[in-house]
């Protein structure tokens, strides 16, 4: 079963030196698109978090839109990709509270990438976002983390703070590896206690590399998580 699947930081490295990154997308999600009114919801420079952020290009559209963007990536070169192929310059400092810990800081845009494990991110070094974008992570880290990695979201959330999360649903006996299945009946588990989970849309996600790897049936599933109203 999934449950029981481990896949290490090294196994991550591997996969983006050998350019087995299927999960990543070329372009902005059109998830995101569709949904982006519902999680700013009028607001103006909004700050995002970004966890397992990899390349991701929507981080950049996000920027151009006037928000800021901190995301969190253990892997150096998916952070060098991002800077390359979006033509942005960066610096680069450490991080003192995370040894061994950098920051990838964009000079013209309001975007800081951590390189790092995201279970050493605290809310000491950031917090108090207005939106996550989670498109690969929570189906990305092993099942049995989960619980911690909810623990560690929720102390990132602002009180106004809009999450948007997909999660993907297809026969986990018909693969091992991930993106892995998040059912959707787990979230209130892992978030319901202090938010409210709304399902927003729910979309048809097979596609051919899906299909080669044995799966026939696959849906891509959005939520949107707010902290409830005391």
């Amino acid at each position: 079963m999934q449950e029981d699947q481990v896949v290490t930081l090294a196994d991550w490295e591997k996969r983006w030196q050998e350019n087995r990154i299927g999960f990543h997308r070329p372009h902005v999600s059109k998830l995101l698109e569709s949904n982006i009114d519902k999680v700013v919801a009028g607001r103006t420079g909004v700050r995002f978090f970004f966890p397992l952020c990899g390349k991701a290009v929507d981080m950049k559209w996000l920027a151009d839109m006037g928000h800021s963007v901190v995301g969190v990536e253990v892997v150096e070169m998916a952070i060098l990709q991002f800077y390359e192929e979006s033509r942005l310059s960066y610096v680069v400092e450490s991080v003192p509270s995370i040894p061994g810990a950098k920051v990838y800081k964009s000079v013209d845009r309001n975007i800081s990438i951590y390189q790092c494990d995201l279970f050493k991110f605290t809310s000491c070094v950031e917090s108090q976002f207005g939106a996550i974008w989670d498109r690969g992570a929570l189906v990305a880290i092993n099942p049995i983390d989960r619980e911690k990695y909810a623990s560690l979201l929720l102390t990132l959330m602002a009180k106004d703070c809009r999450y948007l999360l997909s999660t993907l649903h297809y026969d986990p006996e018909k693969r091992k590896a991930p993106p892995f299945v998040v059912p959707n009946e787990q979230l209130p588990a892992l978030f319901g206690s202090s938010c409210d989970i709304q399902l927003l849309d729910s979309v048809d996600a097979l596609d051919q590399r899906w299909r080669e790897t044995g799966v026939d049936s696959l849906m891509e599933n959005i939520h949107l998580i707010t902290p409830k109203i005391n």
